[in-house]
């Protein structure tokens, strides 16, 4: 039979791996809309403090605000029974509140009304419970009257005066003052203890010229109460013995005092002798805490603030004059009233989650966790088979609506108490777009974006993001889809520009917005200032041309020595740049042109030198770059410092702008030069700051516009005395390269700050483990390997240099890391669940974080496709994974293949590299909407036809189930209706038959699964003369009868023009047959013939030239044409699609009937007819 206790065991730990499948809560968002409609179990959101100290003259406001939905409902209970409040006429509550209003105008003892308060928000989901408020009226309770008798005291000897002030609430302020209300003067021998006594380590004679009254002021009233003054006698004698320390307050040689965590402890030593002593402390096995300690009231007092456990132990304070010394030992004890380790977080869940409360708290002694359920005992309250309680946590499995509540955890000790409310509210709410609707984002190119996409739903909705309405989720490449709803672009490109959509999706329904994206060219200064030296009176003008994205407001403004400039009379600002008029030496200076837009800006800076001489005669003269400085010469030599002082050479006719000082040592770099300051052109001396232990040796070097002057000669050299370093090396890092190892490095200090002969650097480490002991190593390398190192543990870590005249001051710690090994262990209980076709979401059980050996980098989902579910499709099974940082459990996994077999198994990954890997899990893909096409070409081999073929789609993601083809005809901007042909599945060609042979066509093709349509591909028909049509003749064009015809052709053309040239070198007359609108002259003598002498400039007759056979020649409307060839009418195209309308022209037809002996249109008759 096993043990209750092994049963018990085996509970708690089968409920803390159940814990590890628990889902996260839901978070509200803050917007205000949101939460009016979400139902909500009230929240206390303000609560008067728990010791509540009231002031008797005013009236008493106990706090007590909720907020909920429905709005909370209050009750209060007095020294925990209900409190009536309608009874008592002088007590109220504020309306819509629970603040209590406790009015005394018209009578009453505010004393009446002390005790204990609690106050109780209710609505229809559950009460919250504020803390028990302890209320009490302050006092100031008169000083009791005594008589106070001459103090008669021998000079040097200890005395205390005793304060004893009446206790009041909250305690007095004490201070001590004479009968006069002159402050008494304190010091180390004369001081007020903690107590309120004054101490006086040894009486003098002086102390008795006045007395000494005790005061106390009381925090509320405002009053001041004073004690009867005492009055010091002090006896003389002869001399007064010097005497050895001995303690007034604490008694005896030790003592014990016992603090909270987190208040301020203060420890007191008085002490008595002649001299007085002095007070210092110590802590035993240490040092006093670093950076909370502080010594007070001249070293009689340490305050260390904010106590923590750390800071238990032995402290002594060590009392000595010269006589002697003597100390007390005070043994503190730190203990703790609860503080939270984890408190109790509001938990929403949609029907159906998991989820959990945990209330950890800890003090000393170990707190007890009670829980409540709506201000009862969880125990008393009515089953839920959905709940559990395991200690500090409350378990939810199967949440359902109608579970909300709220709970209350209570963890105590002696010392003190917490309280927290936390609710768990079950909702079921659709996917909701929490950000504006249409926004428009504007960004520079190239630069990197965000579109902000908020979103709430339970349960917890899929977002995913589209752009321009159609294609595959937007995750990976340029982009990356954060959980948060945002989408980040890396680097905004023009074709980024568009409209997106985020949807947001759960059980319920779906949500969607858009947001607008449009990229700007950057702004950029094209043509900026430019250094410039002009002479006084002149017109410079500085150029200022910008190029930007012309939909943005440009703004350009000058600043000069980088303050804005002040625009005045003298000055004209205009679009591409600045000109000054009349320039003065006042305008010399740094001028910055700033061209900015609402989203970028860009800056050119220049400096204007103004010269008194003539500008005519800067102009004549020659520039060169300046003479090198000469005659260096080192004065007022100083441990620090060391004045330089040269003399310039020539400048070359264009001013010196600066001097550059370098230097040289010849101890870590000799003949290296560095470069140390530099100067304005118009100084010729300055003081060097100089470093420690360093042979200074130095030159200047001269530079104005043209360039710079050579080095001047070396200086005398100057050697600084040595120091100890000032600071410690930076860079300080420890990290492991192997898995027992921590290599610690750092960065050198340099020749300026070694300070020293024998630079060495000090190493310190240990665990992070105040109680650990420190090792140390001294090396002079910037680098220490530390061996057998425990697998990723913190150290801490001091690098400090060192030379031979001292250490640096002590450095600061860093904390490193020793080497990492691979976890040991692989997440279990992998869960898939998808989420569409191309996307699965998992879970996982995170490992324990003592097996993964190092820092926690990431999980790891590897996958690969295993096969596609349709037959003979063959598929790469390259591995691909995907990271999910940090300690999650849960992530997403998309851009899958649809309709496919995967295997996916999951790793934990360190800084060293992955861990195990998780059992394999295989998992099928649904169908998915097929992507587009291949191709789809088309061809025209007529004006009747249209002939498309395409290929099946590269990624069928499905079973295809037919092509859907839309098409439309248009002409310019007119479109005709669009046609649609629903295609099998196996059909890849379609023929057109045209109804229209002038309008070109836009086709429309997509692929089809049982899921839906695919990506569409869209083409248009070639141009009808340009493309289609072109690409038919160079296939004629290749045709023997063709070329054949062509030759012919080219022929008889040339005989033509043969023919012609011999006509008209005989010169003669040539019948006319006008074509034109004019008349013959009817007073010419040629008319009547019908003939005329041609005498065209550019084609007069030879000189002797014949006529032709019978004195004429028939006109032909070209010499050169073939027009008598055609057929009539305009081009047109042959039978076989060809264009032949450059081979001929339209008749005239007016020519045709006018003339009577037309001859034959033959190319035979046409020679004849020219011969």
């Amino acid at each position: 039979m096993v043990p209750p206790s092994a049963r018990l065991a085996r509970a708690a730990l089968a409920l803390a791996l159940c814990l590890q499948h628990l889902a996260s809560a839901i978070e509200v968002p803050l917007d205000s809309n949101i939460q009016s409609e979400l139902p909500q179990p009230p929240t206390i959101t303000k609560q008067s403090v728990k010791d509540y100290i009231v002031d008797p003259r005013d009236n008493i406001f106990i706090d007590c605000e909720a907020k909920g939905n429905p709005l909370p409902t209050f009750s209060w209970t007095r020294n925990g029974k209900f409190f009536n409040v309608a009874k008592d006429p002088k007590v109220s509550m504020r309306r819509r509140s629970g603040t209590l209003v406790i009015d005394f105008h018209s009578g009453g003892r505010p004393e009446d009304y002390e005790g204990e308060y609690q106050c109780f928000a209710r609505n229809d989901f559950g009460t919250a419970l504020s803390s028990k408020i302890h209320l009490q009226v302050s006092k100031s309770p008169l000083w009791p009257k005594e008589k106070v008798d001459v103090i008669e005291v021998d000079e040097g000897a200890p005395l205390s005066l005793q304060c004893n002030p009446p206790p009041g609430l909250p305690s007095p302020v004490i201070f001590w003052m004479s009968s006069s209300m002159e402050p008494i003067h304190q010091d180390k021998r004369v001081s007020q203890g903690q107590n309120g006594d004054l101490y006086f380590s040894n009486v003098l004679l002086q102390d008795a010229q006045t007395d000494y009254s005790c005061n106390a002021r009381f925090h509320f009233t405002h009053t001041i109460q004073q004690k009867n003054p005492y009055t010091l006698k002090v006896k003389t004698t002869r001399g007064v013995s010097e005497t050895t320390p001995s303690f007034m307050y604490p008694y005896g040689t030790s003592s014990s005092q016992m603090v909270l965590r987190g208040v301020d402890l203060l420890l007191e030593c008085i002490a008595s002798g002649v001299p007085a002593p002095d007070i210092m402390w110590y802590k035993k096995g240490g040092e006093l805490p670093a950076g909370k300690t502080k010594l007070e009231n001249f070293n009689k007092a340490l305050r260390i603030s904010n106590v923590s456990e750390e800071d238990s132990g032995e402290y002594f304070c060590l009392a000595s004059n010269k006589m002697g010394s003597i100390r007390h030992t005070i043994s503190v004890r730190v203990k703790a009233a609860p503080y939270w380790l984890d408190e109790p977080q509001n938990l929403i869940l949609a029907p159906g989650e998991d989820g959990r409360l945990v209330c950890r708290a800890n003090g000393n002694p170990k707190p007890m966790i009670q829980w409540l359920v709506n201000g009862e005992p969880i125990e008393a309250s009515p089953p839920n088979p959905s709940r559990e309680v395991a200690g500090d946590t409350i378990v939810f499995r199967d949440t359902q609506i109608g579970s909300s509540a709220v709970y209350q955890c209570n963890a105590s000790n002696e010392h003190g108490y917490l309280l927290a409310n936390a609710f768990v509210s079950v909702l079921d709410v659709p996917p909701r777009i929490l950000a504006p609707r249409n926004q428009l984002i504007k960004v520079i190119q190239y630069n990197r974006t965000r579109l902000d996409c908020p979103f709430f739903g339970s349960p917890i909705p899929t977002l995913r993001w589209f752009k321009n309405g159609q294609g595959n989720t937007l995750d990976g490449g340029n982009y990356k889809a954060h959980e948060n709803g945002s989408l980040e672009m890396n680097m905004a490109r023009k074709e980024d520009q568009g409209i997106y959509t985020c949807v947001a999706t759960n059980i319920l329904g779906k949500a969607e917005a858009q947001v607008r994206l449009e990229v700007k060219d950057p702004t950029r200064i094209v043509r900026g200032p430019e250094d410039q030296v002009v002479k006084r009176g002149s017109m410079p003008r500085l150029h200022c041309r910008v190029k930007h994205d012309p939909t943005l407001k440009l703004t350009v403004t000058w600043l000069k020595d980088d303050a804005p400039l002040y625009i005045g009379n003298r000055m004209k600002k205009e679009d591409d740049g600045l000109t000054i008029y009349g320039v003065a030496e006042r305008d010399q200076g740094d001028y910055t042109c700033v061209a900015s837009t609402e989203l970028d800006k860009d800056s050119a800076k220049a400096y204007l030198t103004v010269l008194a001489i003539p500008a005519n005669r800067l102009r004549d003269l020659p520039k060169e770059r300046p003479d090198r400085p000469r005659d260096l010469e080192l004065t007022d030599l100083a441990e620090r410092s060391v004045r330089l002082t040269w003399i310039p050479g020539d400048d070359n006719n264009s001013p010196i702008t600066d001097y550059i000082v370098q230097f040289e040592e010849d101890r870590y770099q000799p003949g290296t030069w560095h470069n140390h300051s530099s100067y304005p052109g118009s100084v010729n001396s300055a003081v060097l700051s100089l470093s420690p232990y360093v042979n200074y040796q130095f030159r200047v070097i001269a530079v104005n516009d043209v360039g710079s002057s050579l080095p001047s000669m070396p200086s005398e050299r100057y050697q600084t005395n040595g120091a100890r370093p000032e600071i410690n090396p930076t860079g300080v890092q420890g990290a492991g390269t192997q898995r027992n190892n921590m290599e610690i490095t750092w960065t050198p200090l340099n020749a300026t700050q070694a300070y020293g002969p024998n630079l060495r650097y000090i190493v310190r480490w240990r665990r992070r483990d105040p109680r650990g002991s420190w090792h140390n190593e001294t090396v002079k390398t910037p680098r220490h390997v530390v061996w057998n190192t425990p697998i990723y543990v913190p150290y801490e870590i001091k690098v400090q240099a060192e030379n031979d005249f001292g250490r640096a001051p002590e450095p600061d710690t860093v904390i490193g890391y020793s080497g990492e090994d691979y976890p040991k262990a692989a997440p279990t209980d992998v869960r898939i669940r998808v989420l569409n076709s191309t996307a699965i979401a998992l879970t996982w059980t995170r490992v324990h974080l003592d097996t993964i050996q190092g820092q926690l980098k990431e999980y790891r989902a590897y996958f690969w496709r295993e096969s596609s579910l349709l037959k003979n499709l063959w598929v790469s099974k390259k591995r691909q994974y995907v990271s999910f940082p940090g300690d999650r459990n849960r992530g997403i996994v998309s851009r899958l293949f649809p309709y496919s077999n995967y295997k996916l198994e999951m790793v934990v990954s360190n800084g060293r590299g992955d861990g195990p890997r998780s059992e394999v899990k295989e998992f099928p893909m649904p169908e998915g909407v097929p992507s587009s096409p291949r191709y789809l070409r088309i061809r025209q081999p007529n004006l009747e036809t249209i002939n498309l073929e395409w290929d099946h789609p590269e990624h069928p993601n499905g079973v295809l189930t037919g092509y859907n083809l839309r098409y439309q005809a248009f002409n310019g901007s007119k479109t005709g209706r669009t046609l649609v042909e629903n295609l099998s599945p196996n059909q890849t060609r379609f023929t057109l038959q045209r109804t229209d042979p002038i309008s070109r066509y836009r086709f429309f093709l997509r692929a089809r699964t049982q899921v839906g349509d695919g990506e569409t591909l869209v083409e248009e028909s070639p141009a009808l003369l340009n493309e289609a049509y072109t690409k038919n003749q160079v296939d004629i064009a290749t045709q023997g009868w063709f070329i054949g015809l062509m030759c012919a052709i080219a022929l008889l053309v040339l005989i033509l023009l043969i023919v012609c040239f011999i006509k008209r070198s005989r010169g003669g007359k040539y019948p006319v047959r006008d074509n034109k609108d004019e008349h013959l002259n009817p007073e010419d003598k040629n008319v009547e013939d019908g003939s005329f002498d041609y005498s065209d400039e550019d084609n007069k007759p030879l000189p002797n030239s014949q006529t032709s056979l019978d004195g004429t020649i028939k006109q032909q409307e070209s010499d050169d044409s073939l027009v008598d060839y055609g057929e009539g009418g305009e081009g047109q195209f042959n039978e076989d699609g060809s264009f032949i309308g450059q081979y001929t022209v339209k008749k005239d037809k007016e020519e045709t009937e006018g003339n009577e002996s037309s001859e034959a249109t033959s190319p035979v008759n046409a020679i004849y007819s020219l011969a």
